[in-house]
């Protein structure tokens, strides 16, 4: 019988290893940290109200809130899903500070356009869509922007769909399981190529 190669059975040691203790990180610290964070999300709908905030607050998620809007500098629209296109303003609020976005309601006409021109809005805190790519965001953890979301849509536009928790993704079970099966794949492959070796 052959000798078991070294190197390569360390280097194919290492990476079953490396994948379990990913697969350790995601069930025994990643997902609980994420169910702790969507049961704080649930509670916040019932919580009192508070000012929209300045910078992004993934915890102030599903908050009731308002602001003003001096003038809507700028409305643009983004996918809704099945609601169709969600119109997007972005507000002024004064000579200083960094300003936010409201989103005033969704429509089906990829065209829409709605004659909106500021105030106050009420609603609650939501994320604001993202056009960086998935793969970007591994790199780029710069945090994803706040809107508010308003509960009273603009003339002509269909209501917003209500906060709702299970819309928040929690995949962190899946990807254990999956370096759990990329770990028991690679050594199994290993053992098989070990076998026909030795013959």
């Amino acid at each position: 019988m052959r000798r078991i190669p070294l190197i390569p059975t360390l280097v194919v040691g290492m990476a079953v290893a490396a994948m379990i203790a990913l697969g350790l990180w995601q069930l025994l610290d990643r997902l609980p940290a994420k169910e702790a964070h969507i049961a704080r999300l649930a509670k916040n709908p019932s919580l009192p109200a508070v000012a929209f905030p300045r910078f992004p607050d993934d915890s102030l998620l599903f908050r009731r809130t308002s602001a003003f809007c001096l003038e809507p500098v700028d409305i643009r629209r983004a996918g809704a899903g099945s609601a169709g296109y969600r119109l997007i303003a972005t507000c002024r609020t004064g000579a200083e500070g960094p300003g936010f976005q409201v989103q005033l309601g969704t429509t089906r006409d990829p065209l829409g356009k709605v004659d909106w021109r500021g105030g106050k809005v009420s609603g609650w805190i939501g994320h604001a869509p993202d056009s960086r790519p998935l793969i970007a965001t591994l790199f780029d953890r710069r945090p994803q922007d706040m809107l508010l979301i308003a509960d009273t849509p603009a003339a002509g536009l269909t209501a917003n769909t209500p906060p709702d928790v299970a819309a928040v993704p929690n995949n962190h079970l899946a990807y254990a399981v999956q370096w759990f099966l990329f770990a028991g794949i690679a050594a199994i492959i290993y053992a098989i190529a070990l076998r026909r070796r030795a013959r």
